[in-house]
């Protein structure tokens, strides 16, 4: 049997603060006016996420609810909770969504990013998609993954980014070690290290 890595999505108890992977990808936390309440949203192109993100939010405590955008988008919120304030702090200076300047990477909240916008690239690659709307926060993001041992490349919006791209089989099987297994069938085409996802090549 593998070894559990220390920073595997299964090492530890499910917390909170996991949640903040999903705002490493394109979700957004907002708080109330100057209510102690702040309300997290991730807009979706894809509804087959739903069941696997509205789970894993559930699992710590939150329930969420399918809404529109103002565009007409899919969205998946929270209701405005006392217990995101923390996050919303964390994750934004002012009005601006930021990485916090401490910000440590895990197999949790990689796990929560891949469910966001994680998704397998036509070379073989896997492609973690980042905030178009918050470009300050490409750079950090990737920092954090290549401190796990996961060197990335960043994309651009002409390079089916914006995202960060993980490439190689000893890159990719270390990614799927830590994000663990895929949480239902319907997203295991994309999750990593599935074989129907795309062939580990390369070193």
């Amino acid at each position: 049997m593998a070894q559990l890595s220390f920073f595997s999505a299964e090492a530890r108890e499910v917390r909170l603060d996991d949640l903040a992977g999903l705002l490493c990808g394109p979700a957004q936390v907002v708080r109330f006016g100057a209510s102690d309440t702040a309300r997290l949203s991730i807009v979706l192109t894809d509804l087959t996420r739903v069941p696997a993100l509205t789970a894993e939010a559930a699992s710590r405590g939150v329930a969420t609810e399918l809404a529109s955008s103002e565009s007409g988008s899919p969205v998946l919120r929270t209701a405005f909770r006392r217990d995101l304030v923390e996050l919303a702090a964390q994750w934004c200076r002012g009005a601006v969504k930021a990485v916090p300047e401490d910000f440590a990477m895990d197999g949790a909240l990689l796990r929560m990013w891949v469910l966001a916008s994680g998704v397998p690239d036509r070379r073989s690659g896997y492609l973690l998609g980042l905030d178009p709307h918050a470009p300050q926060t490409h750079v950090p993001l990737a920092d954090a993954v290549t401190r796990m041992g996961l060197p990335v490349l960043r994309l651009g919006p002409r390079g089916a980014g914006p995202a960060l791209r993980i490439a190689g089989a000893r890159r990719l099987r270390r990614l799927a070690e830590l994000v663990g297994p895929p949480p239902d069938c319907a997203l295991a085409p994309g999750w990593p290290g599935e074989p129907c996802g795309g062939p580990l090549e390369g070193g």
